[in-house]
C-alpha cells in the first residue's frame, strides 16, 4: 500500500503535458472604435490555434503590443474560456492605444502597405482546475487596409 501511495503521485505528476502556446492564424474586423490625440480605442478578432491534443481553459492573457518596435498599448483579458483540443478559436480584444507612441512612426506606417507587430506576455492555462502560466512571443508583419 505504501508503494502505490509513491507511485501513483509519480505517474500523475510525469503523466501531465505542460500545454504548448497557441498558434497565431489571423487577425480580422480590425475596428477604430475612438480616435483620440492621447487615447484611441481599437478592437480586433484575433484567430488562434490551438496545437495541444487536449482542452484547456484559458483564464488570463497580459500582454504588450508594439508596432515598429514602438510600445502602443497592453491588452488584457480576464476571463474564463474553454478551448476544445486542435481547434480554431477567435479572441475578441479591445485596447487602449497610447496614440504619442504611434505618432512617432505614423506616416511611415500608414503608407506603409503592412507593418511590423510585436506581442509578448503570458497567458494562464490549465484543465481540471490546475492553471499554469504560459509565455508566448508573437512577431509578424501584417497587412492593414483602411481603405
Amino acid at each position: 500500500m505504501r508503494y502505490f501511495l509513491v507511485i501513483l503521485p509519480t505517474l500523475f505528476i510525469f503523466s501531465c503535458k505542460t500545454p504548448q502556446a497557441f498558434e497565431y492564424r489571423d487577425l480580422k474586423n480590425f475596428k477604430i472604435d475612438s480616435l483620440g490625440f492621447d487615447h484611441s480605442n481599437i478592437s480586433m478578432d484575433l484567430f488562434y490555434f490551438n496545437p495541444n491534443n487536449f482542452g484547456v481553459d484559458l483564464r488570463k492573457i497580459d500582454c504588450d503590443v508594439y508596432v515598429e518596435h514602438n510600445y502602443v498599448g497592453k491588452f488584457n483579458l480576464d476571463t474564463v474560456m474553454h478551448i476544445s483540443r486542435r481547434s480554431e478559436f477567435a479572441i475578441t480584444s479591445h485596447m487602449q492605444v497610447n496614440m504619442k507612441n504611434m505618432f512617432k512612426n505614423a506616416l511611415a506606417t500608414v503608407f506603409a502597405s503592412d507593418f511590423l507587430l510585436e506581442v509578448k506576455g503570458t497567458m494562464r492555462v490549465g484543465k481540471a482546475r490546475i492553471f499554469i502560466t504560459v509565455p508566448f512571443n508573437y512577431s509578424a508583419r501584417e497587412k492593414l487596409t483602411l481603405f
